[in-house]
């Protein structure tokens, strides 16, 4: 299947520079797409609008991920009913902020997060709330936003914390291993409590520092099920467990 680049996680730039910086054309058959066991899933925007979710769920998809917010303005028009309507079908669901740092804080956007879809809690159904946090899709000049590696952990740790203040949970961090290193300054404050989820479409699934292995792997921008193309790093009773995390 090739993909659709008029259909990209956030922005067409998005998908380009995520491809980039993890080094290699999209692959579509990478090691983690075999069929082993370990659950597959997906992350969709307001690019997928209106999903058969059933569909979806017999083609594999175990959990989704759901854009709820970006920057501290702006909500997907589509959250509701694709959160609604995945759980519906029986996928575990969870919603996911992408960050701007340079818009506004890390706490403001937390809290712009959690208003809109991030507050989700521990019921055996919802996945810990995710920060997507990667290459800078408006300037290509400014992939770490302008911001020094400390600037940008601090504003890192101000949204998780805030999330955990309103929810109880740390955040899971999606990010690519080569934006992480450069831009944090190979940071490790957050492999410790904070499960990855790693976009690497390489196959070779390099982990950012400070985490050993990442609990998801997205590892493709299309394929068999709406948006992009994830698997989770266990089995399905871990991932139950995980929702509950």
């Amino acid at each position: 299947m090739t993909c659709d680049r008029s259909t990209p996680r956030t922005t067409l730039a998005t998908a380009i520079a995520v491809a980039s910086l993890a080094g290699t054309a999209l692959a579509d058959h990478p090691a983690w797409a075999a069929a082993d066991g370990r659950p597959l899933g997906h992350d969709v925007s307001s690019y997928q609008k209106r999903i058969d979710w059933r569909a979806a769920r017999a083609k594999g998809a175990r959990f989704v991920y759901v854009k709820a917010t970006e920057s501290d303005g702006y909500r997907n028009p589509s959250f509701s009913a694709q959160y609604s309507g995945s759980r519906a079908a029986g996928l575990l669901h969870g919603a996911y902020h992408f960050a701007v740092p340079s818009a506004s804080s890390g706490t403001r956007q937390a809290r712009f997060f959690l208003r809109h879809g991030g507050h989700g809690k521990r019921d055996g159904w919802t996945l810990p709330p995710a920060l997507d946090i990667e290459h800078n899709p408006y300037d290509g000049k400014q992939p770490c936003f302008g911001l020094s590696s400390a600037a940008l952990v601090r504003w890192i740790r101000a949204f998780s914390d805030e999330v955990r203040r309103g929810t109880g949970r740390r955040p899971v961090i999606y990010t690519t291993a080569r934006w992480w290193d450069r831009c944090t300054g190979r940071s490790r404050a957050f492999g410790g409590d904070h499960p990855l989820w790693l976009a690497d479409y390489s196959g070779a699934a390099r982990t950012p520092a400070g985490w050993s292995s990442p609990s998801i792997l997205q590892y493709a921008a299309c394929g068999p099920l709406p948006g992009d193309q994830d698997r989770w790093n266990g089995t399905l009773a871990q991932l139950k467990k995980f929702a509950d995390r």
